[in-house]
């Protein structure tokens, strides 16, 4: 019996940390912060994936680990609906990992405020 569990949970892997689920889910966002050199900048990426708590971005930048960034979600122009706002609030979010897959780096980082 004791195997059984044993392999149950090597197929299963160890129990997830995370506080909230991720969803796989591009959306374009302009993230504004410091790169390693000290240059601000606004780049227009996209999300990998996305929680209330965080996010997985591509970015071209060298972003520091502890390091806060502003994502903001690019909004249609307030003349093509009214029910629409015409910027959307920044999202502050610390980075906590950098990786690369091929010539994408990618950031995970944690939401300050989790998302409503």
């Amino acid at each position: 019996m004791e195997i059984n569990i044993l392999k149950e949970r090597q197929r299963t892997g160890p129990p997830s940390t995370r506080r909230s689920p991720r969803i796989r889910l591009q959306v374009p966002v302009f993230v504004r912060g410091t790169d390693v050199s000290g240059a601000e900048f606004v780049e227009l990426t996209k999300t990998l994936n996305i929680s209330a708590t965080g996010a997985c971005i591509t970015s071209a930048h060298i972003i520091r680990p502890d390091q806060t960034v502003y994502l903001t979600i690019p909004a249609p122009s307030p003349a093509s609906s009214s029910l629409v706002p015409s910027e959307t609030p920044p999202i502050a979010a610390k980075v906590l990992r950098q990786d690369s897959a091929g010539e994408m780096r990618l950031f995970g980082l944690e939401f300050l405020r989790p998302l409503d």
